[in-house]
């Protein structure tokens, strides 16, 4: 009887290989494509194929749906997780309020994009590099940048390490392998691949984020490609949030949405619920050692809902109903999830998080003050640390401006700088 069941498999194996051989022998030998001749003329379109599936660990309300899928993380690394959702939270507000209280110029908050952040963060090792967008702050606080730090950059004084030269929460951190952020939509992705190329034998991979507004511009193209011919290993992570700055994914692109294009360029691609912080962990965790074995891309698309407004100069309810917003705030949203979780496993209760969120308010509110009293970067610094020796325009420009201080000077805050 096991000869027979034997016979069965090694004729099963060989029947197997006769129809792969039979396919591929009369495969076209065109450069081109890897692919098969067929004697049907039609359309392949998006009808064609299932859409690409969206992993999750979590429910609605926090239920663990699988045991077997829970990642097997330390209660000190759920708890910081848990943590660094609820400050960045309170951050988000405290220095909103501060922009139209007219103390800071600008602000983007992170409402409802918080298990991107975090989960992914998580995932990542310190020596991995991180290029932000412009909404990661969570990365960033989940690495060690300080509730000062925030609030240095975004007052723009002494001690902010861009010396105020960006706009508000354009953060970057040297020390934290954190690129600072560049405005332009986009820009960062062909940058990322470059470094990601540099460091293919060094066994750390590079974390590019982006919006699916992002993935519009032509630069997200040529990365991909660029990265997928010349296998780079950088995971590209899409925050796909439905609108952009304030244009509705319909409006955007017809296809199955940003994975949709990862196949098509030769990437592995995954596609994960952006309100479960778990389940982006486990998707950014399978794609660091996927992209640093292997040197190769990975894309991974985070499906999520921006609760708050694109930034302080953004009205979104001109674009999408109020009601809406509050079915996602009130539904699935990320940092209510993970603490219905966390109180599960009996992690967490209505006392911790009323300490949390009082220690919260403190510490930023600290910074707060702190941050106001100190003085601006001396204008004589925006002329430094761009060029290693400095052209004559601009030497014209430094020695113009003297001139100009030294005439009018009194008419200007000199003081506070």
């Amino acid at each position: 009887m096991g000869l027979n069941r034997s016979l069965r498999f090694a004729f099963n194996i060989s029947k197997s290989w006769i129809q792969i051989y039979k396919t591929y022998s009369t495969c076209p030998k065109f450069p081109g494509a890897k692919t098969t001749f067929t004697n049907q003329l039609q359309f392949t379109e998006t009808s064609s194929y299932a859409p690409i599936p969206i992993f999750r660990i979590l429910g609605p309300k926090g239920e663990l749906l699988n045991s077997s899928d829970e990642p097997k993380l330390s209660e000190e690394i759920l708890l910081k997780m848990y943590k660094d959702m609820t400050v960045l939270n309170v951050m988000d507000k405290i220095l909103y309020e501060s922009q139209r209280q007219g103390r800071i110029s600008f602000y983007m908050t992170s409402y409802g994009e918080e298990a991107t952040h975090i989960g992914s963060a998580a995932a990542l090792d310190l020596d991995d590099l991180v290029y932000g967008q412009y909404r990661e702050a969570g990365v960033l606080m989940y690495r060690g940048f300080t509730l000062q730090q925030f609030v240095d950059q975004c007052y723009g004084n002494i001690d902010d390490k861009g010396r105020g030269r960006q706009m508000p929460v354009h953060y970057g951190s040297k020390d934290l392998n954190y690129v600072t952020i560049s405005s332009p939509l986009g820009t960062q992705l062909p940058q990322a691949v470059g470094s990601a190329y540099a460091l293919k034998d060094t066994n750390r991979v590079v974390i590019c984020y982006f919006g699916e507004g992002s993935a519009s511009e032509g630069d997200a193209h040529a990365a991909f490609n660029f990265s997928a011919t010349l296998g780079c290993p950088v995971i590209f992570f899409c925050r796909n949030n439905g609108y952009a700055i304030s244009t509705p994914v319909e409006e955007q692109y017809r296809g199955d949405g940003i994975a949709g294009k990862g196949p098509s360029y030769g990437i592995n691609t995954l596609r994960v619920d952006g309100n479960d912080v778990l389940a982006v962990y486990e998707a950014t965790k399978l794609a660091k050692d996927f992209a640093s074995k292997e040197k190769k891309p990975v894309l991974i698309e985070a499906l999520t809902y921006r609760v708050g407004d694109h930034s302080t100069s953004d009205d979104s309810s001109s674009y999408r109903p109020k009601e809406e917003v509050s079915d996602w705030l009130n539904n699935d949203y990320p940092t209510k999830k993970f603490r219905h979780y966390l109180e599960s496993r009996g992690l967490w209760n209505e006392e911790h998080e009323e300490q949390l969120l009082a220690q919260a308010n403190k510490g930023i509110l600290a910074a707060l003050s702190n941050g106001e009293k100190k003085k601006k970067p001396k204008w004589t610094e925006m002329y430094e640390d761009v060029y290693k020796f400095m052209p004559l325009h601009i030497k014209k420009q430094q020695d113009a401006m003297k001139d100009h201080l030294k005439k009018y000077g009194k008419y200007y805050p000199i003081d506070s700088f």
